[in-house]
C-alpha cells in the first residue's frame, strides 16, 4: 500500500504544481473623475485638499441627542437593515459552500449484518469504509467560482452600508422636517394670538368712534387665514411622526423633541474633499465594483469548463466478522483499499460551453457599464447637493432680511394707523406679508438642514461607522 501511495503522490503534486487559473485577472477600470466638484467652495491648503466633512461620523454631524437616539434605534430595529444583514449571512454561507468544492470530500460508510442459518451456525459482520474524492482544480475553475462568491459577499456588505446610509439620511431628513412643521405651527399660533389682540384693540377703537367695523372685519381675515393653517400643520406633524416611527421599526406614535429647529447647529463650512475619495467612500460604487469583480471571475469559470476535468478517488476499509459454529467461535478480518484517477474532456456540447462563455463576457461588460454609470450618478448627486446646499443658504439669508423688513413695515404701519395717517388696510397687507414670509423662512430653514443631510449622503458620509 505504501509503495502504491509513493507512486501516486508525486503525480498529484506534479498536477497541482502545474495548475493554472484561466480567465482574466481583475483590474480596477480606469474611470476618469473630475478634478473638483462643480461649484465647490473647497480650496486646497498648501497643495492639499481639505478633509471632507463626510469623513466625520454621523453623530458628529447631527449632534442633537434625539436625532442620535433615533438613528441608533433605526439601525438596530429597522427591517431593511435586518434583511440586508440576513443577505450577508446567506452570501457568507454560499461562499463556504463554493469554497468547499476545492477541498477533498471524505465520507465514512458503516454496515453491520448478521445471519443465522441454524441454531448451531450464526455470524456477525461489520463493514467499515472511508471514501475520498477530490477534484483537481487544474485550470482554476473552482478558484474563480470562489472568487466570484467572495465578491458577492463583499457586495452584500456594501449593500447593507447603502441601506445604513439611506436610513441615516431618511431619519435626519424626516426629523428636521418635523421640527420645521413645529416651527410653522408655533409661528401660526403666535400670529393667531397677536391677531386676536389686534381685533380686541380695533374693537375698542370702534367703540370710541375712531375706527369702523370694516377694520375689525379686515383684522379677522388674517386671523381666519392663520386658523385655517393649524389643522393642516397638525396633520403633517402627526404623519411625519408616523413616518419616523416606521423607520424605527415601531408602530405609529409621537416623537419627543429636545431642541427646536432654531437651536440646531449647522457647520459654517462643509468641505466635500477629494473627488477620488468618493470612489472609496460611496458604498453603492463599492457594491457595483464587487459585482464587476464577480462577473469577471465568472468568465474564468466558463473558460475552465473547456478544459479537462480531473478527479481523484480513493477508498479504504475493512470487514470484521465473527462466526459461531457448533459452539466454536472464529474471527476473520480483511482489509481493502483502492484509488483511481479520472479525466473528462468535453468534445461536443452543441455550443453550450461557447454560449456560456459569451454569456459571462456579456455579463462582465454589463457590470462594467453599471459601475461607470454608478460613478457618474454619484458625481451628479454630489453636484446637485452642493448647489442645493449653497443656494438654500443664500435663500435663507435673503429670507431672513425679508422678514426683518416686513416686521419693521408692520410696526411703522401700526403707528401710522393709530396716528390716523393711513387706513387699516395698510396694516393688514403688511401683517399678511409678514406671516407668509415667516412661514417661508421656516420652510427655507428646514430645507437648509435637509440639504446638508442630502450632501452628507451624496458624499457617502458616515457609513464606515
Amino acid at each position: 500500500m505504501s509503495r502504491q501511495l509513493a507512486r501516486i503522490l508525486p503525480l498529484i503534486g506534479t498536477i497541482l504544481a502545474a495548475s493554472c487559473t484561466v480567465g482574466p485577472n481583475y483590474r480596477r477600470p480606469n474611470v476618469p473623475v473630475p478634478p473638483s466638484y462643480r461649484d465647490s467652495t473647497d480650496t486646497p491648503v498648501n497643495g492639499t485638499q481639505l478633509q471632507s466633512f463626510a469623513d466625520l461620523p454621523w453623530w458628529q454631524i447631527f449632534d442633537d441627542p434625539t436625532i442620535q437616539d433615533l438613528i441608533r434605534t433605526t439601525l438596530k430595529n429597522n427591517y431593511d437593515v435586518l434583511t440586508a444583514t440576513e443577505r450577508i449571512n446567506q452570501a457568507r454561507a454560499q461562499l463556504g459552500i463554493t469554497r468547499s468544492n476545492q477541498l477533498p470530500q471524505i465520507q465514512a460508510v458503516g454496515q453491520f449484518s448478521g445471519t443465522r442459518d441454524s441454531p448451531a451456525l450464526k455470524s456477525n459482520i461489520l463493514n467499515l469504509a472511508a471514501d475520498v474524492s477530490y477534484q483537481v482544480d487544474l485550470f482554476g475553475g473552482l478558484r474563480r467560482a470562489t472568487e466570484a462568491a467572495r465578491a458577492q459577499l463583499l457586495g452584500t456588505e456594501d449593500a447593507r452600508r447603502v441601506v445604513v446610509l439611506t436610513l441615516v439620511s431618511d431619519v435626519a431628513t424626516d426629523y428636521f422636517q418635523l421640527l420645521g412643521f413645529d416651527l410653522q405651527l408655533k409661528l401660526t399660533l403666535d400670529t393667531i394670538k397677536n391677531q386676536q389682540e389686534s381685533i380686541r384693540l380695533t374693537q375698542l377703537r370702534v367703540d370710541r368712534g375712531v375706527a369702523t367695523k370694516v377694520d375689525v372685519l379686515q383684522a379677522q381675515q388674517v386671523l381666519d387665514t392663520a386658523n385655517a393653517q393649524v389643522p393642516d400643520l397638525e396633520r403633517q406633524i402627526k404623519q411625519t411622526e408616523d413616518a419616523v416611527n416606521i423607520l424605527l421599526g415601531n408602530y405609529p406614535a409621537g416623537i419627543r423633541r429636545t431642541r427646536t429647529l432654531a437651536e440646531q447647529r449647522i457647520a459654517p463650512e462643509v468641505p466635500p474633499g477629494l473627488t477620488s475619495a468618493l470612489l472609496e467612500r460611496r458604498p453603492d460604487i463599492r457594491e457595483a465594483e464587487q459585482s464587476l469583480i464577480a462577473a469577471n471571475a465568472e468568465i474564468g469559470v466558463a473558460t475552465a469548463a473547456f478544459f479537462p476535468q480531473i478527479s481523484l478517488t480513493g477508498s479504504a476499509g475493512g470487514s470484521f466478522g465473527q462466526t459461531v459454529s457448533s459452539g466454536i467461535t472464529s474471527s476473520a478480518n480483511a482489509g481493502v483499499w483502492s484509488y483511481a484517477a479520472g479525466l473528462a474532456q468535453p468534445i461536443f456540447t452543441g455550443g453550450r460551453l461557447r454560449s456560456n462563455l459569451l454569456l459571462s463576457e456579456s455579463g462582465a461588460r454589463e457590470a462594467l457599464i453599471a459601475y461607470k454609470q454608478t460613478i457618474q450618478k454619484a458625481f451628479g448627486e454630489v453636484s446637485d447637493a452642493l448647489i442645493g446646499y449653497q443656494k438654500t443658504r443664500e435663500l435663507r439669508a435673503r429670507q431672513e432680511q425679508s422678514v426683518k423688513t416686513l416686521q419693521e413695515a408692520v410696526r411703522i404701519s401700526q403707528l401710522r394707523y393709530r396716528g390716523g395717517i393711513t387706513t387699516f388696510l395698510e396694516v393688514l397687507d403688511n401683517q399678511r406679508s409678514l406671516y407668509s414670509a415667516q412661514l417661508a423662512l421656516a420652510q427655507v430653514q428646514t430645507s437648509e438642514f435637509q440639504s446638508l443631510v442630502t450632501l452628507y449622503k451624496a458624499l457617502g458620509g458616515g457609513w464606515q461607522q
